[in-house]
């Protein structure tokens, strides 16, 4: 059995939800629909014409990309332009096209982390917050004999998560009572009589923008026809995601050195650098992209690179008055998210048991030659 693209969507946005996108960015489904079977799905950074035609080639259904497809108004739908003829393709071949971009930067696991990762950096640190989760608290009356099928299906839909503990909620006994009237069908007791059942009071946290998520789950596993529940607003904060990481090098390196290492972590022929390139250097801020605006954030938490991309030349002019080196391997880096994505979904299909295969493009949009 294949998966239909809105599941596909549902796994990966568990992975890079959208609300952790910063405002106004271009996400989300841009060209075709999800309501449909997807046999294949293809993960690219970008979306050229021969990105088009490599999907084409290979029957994919669904395209999910790093950057978007359409990134300003259109003006016109001219199929005798490039881009027109692009848009034209994408719809004749029935692919959707779905786009993540700083939602997936700045996630868990996002390109960020990966970048971070990729130039073996320790004690690894978001370079700027930006969303803070808020947490509520959920409490939910059940008969003792379903207590552990309604917590199991309120874990599966997210509540009940501290760190990488999951499950977690504490209960105590007590007495529910309740008066079925005319027009109800009680699962314990008949019309008419009051009854008295034993009960749990199991409460357990969960993240604000899954709440209906976890209420659908929660009264499709319990009995009751009314389930009693409350939801009460918590002061500790969940999980923080921002943009950007800083870590250090387990040991310091020269910025030639580290600026080869950079090199090789990203498989790029050159890089830009600024600055001494004998000075020692270790604490380090990543961020894909461009990361022109982000150049005053990394000297204010003590960086002494910032590996970025599309560095202007008056920026890197302010990196060097403030002490700051640069190292720029170019916006194409980002193309370390193609195989995280296509892990992150293919273990989600496998544990589904479904057929949809996930598949990464092989062509280089990288736009640049060093000569």
């Amino acid at each position: 059995m294949f998966a239909s693209g809105q599941r596909i969507i549902q796994y990966f946005e568990a992975f890079a939800p959208k609300h952790l996108a910063m405002e106004g960015d271009k996400i989300g489904l841009q060209v075709g629909t999800l309501q449909k079977e997807v046999k294949k799905v293809m993960v690219t950074l970008d979306i050229l014409e021969e990105v088009v035609d490599e999907a084409i080639a290979e029957g994919v259904d669904l395209i999910i990309a790093h950057h978007a497809v359409i990134f300003r108004p259109l003006k016109n739908l001219r199929t005798d332009l490039p881009a027109g003829r692009l848009y034209e393709k994408l719809i004749k071949h029935d692919i959707a096209v779905y786009i993540a971009h700083t939602n997936l930067d700045v996630a868990e696991g996002g390109i960020n982390e990966l970048m971070a990762e990729a130039l073996g950096l320790e004690n690894v640190d978001i370079l700027e917050k930006w969303h803070e989760q808020k947490l509520k608290k959920i409490v939910v009356y059940v008969p003792a004999s379903h207590v552990d099928g309604v917590r199991d299906a309120m874990a599966r839909a997210g509540a009940g998560w501290i760190g990488h503990y999951s499950h977690c909620s504490f209960g105590v006994k007590g007495t529910g009572t309740f008066l079925p009237r005319e027009g109800t069908d009680p699962y314990i007791g008949e019309q008419g009589k009051l009854e008295q059942v034993e009960e749990i009071r199991m409460e357990t946290i969960m993240p604000e923008e899954i709440q209906a998520r976890v209420l659908k789950a929660m009264t499709g596993a319990h009995p009751y026809e009314e389930v009693a529940y409350d939801i009460y607003p918590v002061e500790q904060a969940g999980t923080t995601w921002g943009i950007g990481r800083i870590g250090t090098l387990p040991s310091p390196l020269t910025l030639e050195e580290f600026a080869g290492r950079v090199k090789e972590a990203f498989g790029v022929e050159g890089v830009r650098v600024v600055g001494p390139l004998d000075r020692q250097v270790r604490k380090i801020a990543v961020l894909g992209g461009d990361g022109n605006s982000f150049v005053s954030k990394a000297m204010f938490r003590g960086a002494d690179v910032l590996v970025t991309g599309d560095i202007y030349y008056h920026t890197a002019h302010d990196a060097m008055a403030g002490g700051l080196s640069l190292v720029d391997p170019g916006h194409n880096v980002e193309k370390i998210m193609k195989e995280a994505v296509q892990n992150v979904l293919e273990q989600r299909i496998k544990e589904e048991k479904l057929d949809t295969e996930i598949i990464v493009s092989k062509v280089n949009t990288e736009p640049f030659k060093f000569i």
